[in-house]
Parts: structure tokens; sequence; C-alpha cells
């Protein structure tokens, strides 16, 4: 039963500073977001005007950012539960829920009508699907609802390279789509190892993560069953031809730490007081696995 404790959101805020409004965006989000947007650009076949390319860029950040802003505004009550979110703006308090929700339907707005105007249409027409579906199918019908609130919804998150690529070329290929494929199928192990360490505060919160109603056990095999496809799509473009050897090779070694380190959490037992050490190991190592993938597309592309 999800939790729905209306008697903060309707409390007097105090007037909410920049610091606040920025923080609404999710800025730690928005950097993984803005770098796979901004890797999918510089991979594609054609150049783009320094500038068009910036304001493409700018658009996905804003992007992003309003739909973190609505994402919050949303889920304040459950924010209000959770230890790891209490502290955001709106919780605390020092936000008014209705200057959060102008400011996000304001920022997707603007987002989208600058890709459109400065950019083109098909690449405001992605950053508008991809709103859309953080906001509406994951925040507001999946995360509540279904356990498997991360598998969809992660494609959310995967849309950036396509938005990053149709900027840059006006339409859509293999490569972004498999890249696309790439951060949907990493979303899971990502997302799920997370849970497994802060498992509690989603208990609390009523939000039926895999590790709550489904348990441990089945959490560990569903991260080991998700990264085989993950694996597949980080490779593929390799033996396509879509992409260079310098991208293979990297992709191959960073996709096998990636598999051991799953193998490690996917097998193992824990006991009372286990500091989850393999879990937050794999949590941090996806992170990072992300930036340096797209990263070796971008060098792969250069070298060619």
């Amino acid at each position: 039963m999800a939790v729905r404790n209306h008697d903060h959101r309707d409390a007097p805020a105090s007037p909410a500073e920049w610091r606040d409004f920025l923080a609404l965006t999710k800025p730690r989000v928005m950097t993984l977001v803005v770098f796979t947007g901004l890797c999918g650009m510089l991979a594609a076949p054609v150049g783009i005007h320094p500038v068009i390319g910036f304001t493409a860029i700018l658009c996905i950040a804003l992007g992003a950012g309003a739909a973190g802003a609505l994402n919050q505004w949303y889920e304040s009550d459950i924010d209000a539960v959770m230890r790891r979110t209490q502290k955001r703006p709106l919780p605390a308090g020092r936000m008014d829920r209705q200057a959060a929700l102008h400011f996000g339907v304001g920022l997707a707005s603007f987002s989208v009508l600058l890709m459109g105007l400065a950019v083109n249409i098909a690449a405001a027409a992605i950053l508008t699907v991809s709103i859309l579906f953080y906001v509406l199918v994951y925040t507001v019908w999946l995360k509540r609802r279904t356990p498997q609130n991360i598998v969809i919804g992660g494609a959310a998150g995967a849309f950036p390279p396509l938005i990053g690529w149709a900027a840059a070329t006006g339409d859509v290929a293999l490569l972004p789509l498999l890249l696309f494929g790439l951060v949907f199928l990493w979303t899971p192990p990502h997302f799920w190892a997370l849970a497994l360490f802060v498992k509690t505060d989603y208990a609390n919160a009523g939000v039926p993560m895999l590790p709550v109603v489904a348990g441990e056990r089945v959490t560990r095999t569903q991260i080991g069953l998700y990264t085989i496809p993950m694996a597949a799509a980080a490779v593929l473009p390799w033996p396509l031809g879509l992409v260079g050897n310098f991208y293979g090779v990297v992709a191959t070694v960073l996709t096998g730490i990636f598999a051991w380190l799953v193998v490690v959490v996917a097998t193992r037992t824990t006991g009372p007081d286990d500091a989850m050490k393999p879990e937050r190991r794999l949590f941090k190592y996806s992170i990072l696995y992300l930036f340096a993938m797209f990263g070796a597309l971008v060098v792969d592309r250069w070298l060619a």
C-alpha cells in the first residue's frame, strides 16, 4: 500500500532559493543523461554546428531537469518517508509544491520548444516522449503499482543517445537504437543493486521495488538475467561493423568486469547486519561503466 501522507504537501513553505530549484532537477542524474546525449551526438556520422550542438545539449539538460522536478512534485509524500530523500526541497519544506509544478512544466515546455525551433523536429519529438514517459508512465503509473517499474521505466533514461543522434542527423539509425537498448537493459541491474541496500527505505514508503515484494533471491537472479542481454547490446555494435576496434575491446573488457561483479551479487547470500559491499560496489561501478562505454564510443569515432 503506497504511502499517501498529504499533510505536508499543503504546509506553507519558506521562499525557495536557487539551490532548491537546482536540487529539483536532480543534477547528479542529469550529468549522466547529458553525457550520454552528448556522446550520441558526437558519435553521429555527420557534424553539427557548435552553437546548435550546444543548444541541443542544453535542451536535453533542461528536459531532464524538468522531468526530475515533476517527479519530485508528484512523489513528495514518498520522499518525506525515505531517509535518502527527506532533505529534498519539498519534503524538507523549503519549497511550495505549486512552485515546483510550475517550474517543471515551464522547463519542459521551454526545452521542447527550443529544441524544435533551434535544432530539429525529430530531436524535439523524442525529447517530448522522454519527458512524458518519465513523468506519466514511470512516475505516475508504474512506480507505485508494480515491481516492474524500473524495467519499463528504464526507457525514459535511455532516450538521450537517440536525442543527441537525432539532433545531429535529423533521424534515427541502428547504432543509437543499440545505445538505447544498452541503457534500457543496464537500468534494472543498476537500480536493483541500489534497491538491495536501501530496501527498508522503499518498504517504509510503500514502493513495490523488487526486493520488497519478491525478496532478495529473486532480485539477485533478475540482476543476473538482465545483465546477459545488456552485455549483448553493449558489444553488438562491434561485430555489426558500426564501431571500430577501440570501442569493441573497451566494451568487452568493461562489460566483462560488470558481469563478474553481477555474478558475485547474484550468487551470494546475506547474513544479519550485512554491509552489502558487493551490491554497493556494483551500483557504483555501473555508473562508471556507462560513462566509460559512451566515452569509448566517442573516442572510437574520433579514431575512425
